[in-house]
């Protein structure tokens, strides 16, 4: 796996350097650098993304009857998945496994961390289809139909189904044969810890169960996303190629949709690139613009990115002797 996320990654920077130099590398540079403050304006308006994200996942971990816990943790940890997930050469879920880890030392149990962890990424799935097909529709209303168009509604229907698709599984059952064969593994590898993940399913059902808190963390997810669009507007303002609020959140949802059906790639090196480039000609955006706005996306995920793998290294020691509860043992540790 290992080797096939570091080949993607080194085909999506290959894609990267080459659009770079078809579109004119001196051009896209002259874009990134003209946004000047809005480069900074960008970096600090994600906090805002960043705490909503993280209220989601508090409200989800939480349950009913759970731990109560800091919305600093969760924005702490918010911050080391997305830093692993767009710096290092792992999978975009990398970041999950690391930041579950973190969060299980926090008094709350490794089931517990995982449950709330697949379900927020699952509710962060589906409310970025929504997005998607919500900026899909409103596409249909600002331009003529095309063949680009057509492609990109069927891609919304694909995701869609995808999206429904992983929710559905969870409730068939997909949790609970995945946990049956993490303990047939672990039983045969001599892993200690497994008692840590028993009752995995159930335990992921109750938080989706939970009152009213899987609907708010879809809706805080969705209305995280929909912010995105004034991150784009403000880059592409700043740029000199203002764009309405609506197209703005067309652009968004069509990149983000293509930065996460690379999900193999490290960071979505090159398919974001790409899926701002197609978006962004159906509203008279040029190829250098649009890679300009991605670069600059790509300047802010570096911004947090950076300091977010120093706190990961900070929190795997300063929260490691803290105590965990019952089911808080990592699977992944060998016997002797």
């Amino acid at each position: 796996m290992k080797r096939v996320t570091c080949a993607a990654g080194v085909i999506g920077l290959a894609l990267t350097v080459w659009m770079l130099v078809q579109f004119g590398a001196h051009a896209i540079l002259t874009l990134v650098v003209s946004c000047g403050w809005g480069i900074v304006a960008v970096i600090v308006f994600h906090a805002v993304q960043v705490c909503l994200s993280a209220q989601a996942w508090r409200i989800l971990c939480g349950g009913t009857s759970g731990p109560a816990l800091h919305l600093k943790d969760f924005f702490l940890l918010r911050c080391v998945r997305e830093g692993i997930n767009n710096l290092l050469p792992v999978a975009q879920v990398g970041g999950e496994v690391m930041s579950s880890r973190l969060l299980a030392r926090r008094d709350i149990g490794g089931r517990r961390a995982a449950a709330s962890t697949i379900c927020d990424l699952t509710l962060e799935l589906l409310s970025q289809v929504l997005f998607t097909c919500a900026g899909l529709t409103l596409l249909l209303f600002l331009v003529h139909r095309s063949s680009v168009t057509d492609h990109l509604v069927e891609s919304a229907v694909v995701l869609l189904v995808i999206g429904v698709g992983v929710f559905a599984s969870q409730w068939l059952g997909a949790v609970a044969l995945i946990e049956k064969l993490l303990v047939r593994i672990a039983s045969h590898l001599g892993w200690t810890g497994v008692d840590g993940i028993r009752g995995l399913h159930e335990e992921v059902m109750s938080l989706y169960k939970s009152g009213h808190n899987a609907f708010l963390g879809i809706i805080l997810q969705l209305v995280a996303w929909v912010l995105g669009t004034l991150e784009v507007w403000l880059i592409l303002h700043f740029m000199g190629h203002g764009c309405t609020l609506a197209q703005a959140f067309v652009i968004e949802g069509v990149g983000q949709a293509a930065k996460s059906a690379g999900f193999a790639v490290p960071g979505g090196l090159g398919v974001s690139e790409g899926g701002y480039i197609v978006v962004g000609s159906l509203f008279g955006i040029a190829p250098p613009v649009a890679i300009a706005l991605s670069l600059i996306k790509r300047l802010r995920e570096i911004a947090w990115g950076l300091p977010s793998l120093v706190l990961w290294q900070w929190l795997e020691h300063a929260w490691a002797a803290r105590p965990t509860r019952p089911g808080g043992s990592s699977l992944f540790r060998s016997g002797s």
